[in-house]
C-alpha cells in the first residue's frame, strides 16, 4: 500500500521510522481515524508523535493508545484537551476481522507505521507485525550495508 500512499498525492505527517527497525512488517492495512476538531488543527501544524503508539482490539474495535497530539495554544477554552486519549479507528469490517484474526490465531502485533492526508482526510497506515529478536535487527542492519556498498561498487 505505500506505493499507493505515494501516488495518491498524499502529504505525510508523522513516520514511525523505529518500526521498521523494531519489527518485521507483513502486511499493510490503511484507516481512517475519529479525530476532534483541535487535533486535526494541530495535525495540520505538524504537532504529532506516534513513536510510542500501538494499537489494540477492544470489543471488535480498533483503537490507537499512545500518540501524542499535542494541542495548540489557540485551542478552545471551552473544552479540555487530552493530548494522549484514544482513538478508534475506521476500518471496514471485513479488514477488521482480518486484522482480529491475525493478533489472536497467529500471535501478530499492529504497529503504526505513517500518519498521512488522503483527499482530505487523516489516515493512518499500520502494519501486521512480528518483533525482531535481537540477531534479527544485527542481520537486517548488514543487509542494509551490504546493499549500500554494492550500489558504491556498481556506481564506481
Amino acid at each position: 500500500m505505500s506505493k499507493e500512499k505515494q501516488s495518491g498525492g498524499g502529504k505525510t505527517i508523522a513516520l514511525n521510522k523505529k518500526a521498521r527497525h523494531d519489527y518485521s512488517i507483513d502486511e499493510r492495512f490503511e484507516a481512517g481515524i475519529a479525530l476532534e476538531g483541535w487535533e486535526v488543527k494541530s495535525l495540520r501544524a505538524g504537532k504529532v508523535q506516534i513513536v510510542e503508539s500501538y494499537i489494540l482490539l477492544k470489543d471488535g474495535e480498533a483503537y490507537l493508545f499512545g500518540a501524542l497530539i499535542t494541542p495548540l495554544p489557540t485551542a478552545s477554552t471551552h473544552i479540555s484537551p487530552d493530548p494522549q486519549r484514544s482513538r478508534k479507528l475506521l476500518l471496514h469490517r471485513q479488514e477488521l476481522n482480518r486484522v482480529i484474526g491475525a493478533v489472536e490465531r497467529k500471535g501478530f502485533t499492529l504497529v503504526p507505521t505513517a500518519l498521512y492526508w488522503k483527499n482530505g482526510k487523516v489516515k493512518l497506515e499500520f502494519g501486521i507485525a512480528r518483533g525482531k529478536k535481537a540477531h534479527d535487527k544485527r542481520e537486517t542492519e548488514k543487509e542494509r550495508d551490504w546493499q549500500r556498498q554494492k550500489s558504491r561498487l556498481l556506481r564506481h
